[in-house]
């Protein structure tokens, strides 16, 4: 590996990923495999109006769109693929998870950027 790609894994865990920067630690479930207590980025993007259909009657929900930045290593050399359910901790101690549907998903320099989606009141 490169010099370069060596400096940019290191800034990505010691910086971005960096509890006492910008992560958080959260257990992570995915594809049946639960990964517990590695650090990760959530950002919260927006929340829409559900689309309403003709015949929904769900008002008051809303369509949440999440990023989830974490290292393509802590969830075990795993890509989430689009469809595919994936829960996050809310807390440390991982006692309530939320659910989440994966929408997008991409690797760079062993960052992984998960876009996310889920209905909430």
């Amino acid at each position: 590996m490169s010099a370069l790609k060596d400096m940019v894994e290191r800034d990505i865990r010691n910086t971005f990923l960096n509890v006492d920067e910008f992560g958080e630690r959260r257990n992570v479930q995915y594809d049946g495999e639960l990964y517990q207590n590695i650090p990760i980025v959530l950002d919260g993007i927006e929340e829409k109006d559900r689309q309403a259909h003709v015949q929904d009657h769900a008002q008051g929900l809303y369509k949440v769109t999440d990023l989830l930045f974490c290292s393509l290593d802590d969830l075990g050399g795993n890509e989430p693929e689009v469809g595919m359910k994936l829960l996050i901790s809310t807390t440390e101690d991982g006692s309530f998870y939320h659910t989440y549907y994966v929408s997008a998903s991409s690797c760079k320099n062993g960052m992984l950027q998960v876009s996310l989606e889920a209905i909430n009141e």
